[in-house]
């Protein structure tokens, strides 16, 4: 299997593993943590090698030009190239840039933008998983808190299908406990 299509079965497997994520009320940072624990996951269960911060080979610009820019998590797979992922959520051109550098690098990039919506699609080879969420404006100092709710739909109720029989219940005509005082 060539390279891009390595890269577009990645991000679609990615992609279905990241449709079953939720929360409520979480800030950006939040949000980008789960999403990244997630993608983490999904690599472990594929039996890879993953890194954290990993270092990219896109220096950092000047004056921090002698150290590396990091990578939210770098993959290491024993039956073909490294993955590589970024996980935003906003539209930034730095992270195509850093995500097409990894690509030239022989790496399999894959870019998880989160957000609202209106996700527009880098070139290739980046590929991109979109994880879409709400937004509302959240308790004064905490900034926006997102959501993101299950789309599956509730299980079916029984319609009516089943019957009970009513059952007489005894009421006792007197308070036990107050006529075990009397002495009777």
């Amino acid at each position: 299997m060539d390279v891009t299509a390595q890269g577009e079965r990645l991000a679609a497997d990615l992609g279905r593993q990241l449709a079953d994520l939720t929360f409520v009320d979480l800030d950006t940072d939040e949000v980008t943590a789960r999403v990244i624990d997630s993608v983490v996951r999904w690599a472990q269960a594929q039996g890879w090698r993953v890194y954290r911060r990993a270092p990219s080979v896109v220096p950092l610009p000047p004056p921090m030009q002698e150290r590396h820019s990091v990578l939210d998590v770098a993959c290491a797979r024993p039956d073909g190239p490294p993955v590589v992922v970024e996980v935003d959520h906003t539209d930034r051109a730095r992270t195509v840039q850093k995500l097409r550098a990894e690509a030239d690098a022989g790496r399999i990039p894959i870019w998880v933008r989160w957000g609202v919506g209106r996700f527009t699609a880098p070139p290739p080879p980046v590929r991109m998983v979109t994880v879409e969420v709400t937004r509302r404006a959240g308790p004064a100092g905490r900034g926006r808190l997102h959501s993101r709710v299950s789309e599956r739909p509730a299980p079916a109720h029984s319609a009516g299908g089943g019957t009970a029989a009513t059952q007489a219940l005894p009421i006792p005509l007197t308070d036990p406990v107050a006529d075990a005082g009397k002495g009777t």
